[in-house]
């Protein structure tokens, strides 16, 4: 069994920032990639920030010079920084791994976290 917890998330003012944190507990894997995705109230799940341990982190082109993706190979361990939060930022935002080489889309996520609300008023 493989858990991902995510913790950080909260209400915050538009401009703020949060530092949102992935930890991976239960059976020993080895991740290729672990990335960030949010929903939306009735929108789809989207992809947001991931990191492959053998290369440069990737951004969705909404969050990129905003956001910052950080993480530890060997502990399965992800952060997301999140700068100059927008309303539009609002979401349920959830940490996912996969140990396969791909790593851009969401089914290429083989573990998930229960995700964390964040909230950004305006």
């Amino acid at each position: 069994q493989v858990q991902l917890v995510e913790s950080g998330g909260g209400l915050v003012q538009a401009g703020g920032s949060l530092r949102l944190s992935c930890v991976a507990s239960g059976r020993t894997f080895s991740s290729y990639a672990m990335g960030w995705f949010r929903q939306a109230p009735g929108k789809e799940r989207e992809f947001v920030a991931a990191l492959r341990w053998s290369g440069s982190p990737a951004y969705s082109d909404s969050v990129r010079g905003r956001f910052t993706i950080s993480g530890n190979n060997f502990k399965n361990t992800a952060y997301l920084q999140m700068s100059s939060l927008k309303p539009e930022d609002t979401a349920v935002y959830y940490c996912a791994a996969t140990t396969s080489w791909s790593w851009l889309t969401i089914t290429d996520y083989d573990y998930w976290g229960q995700g964390t609300q964040v909230t950004v008023s305006a």
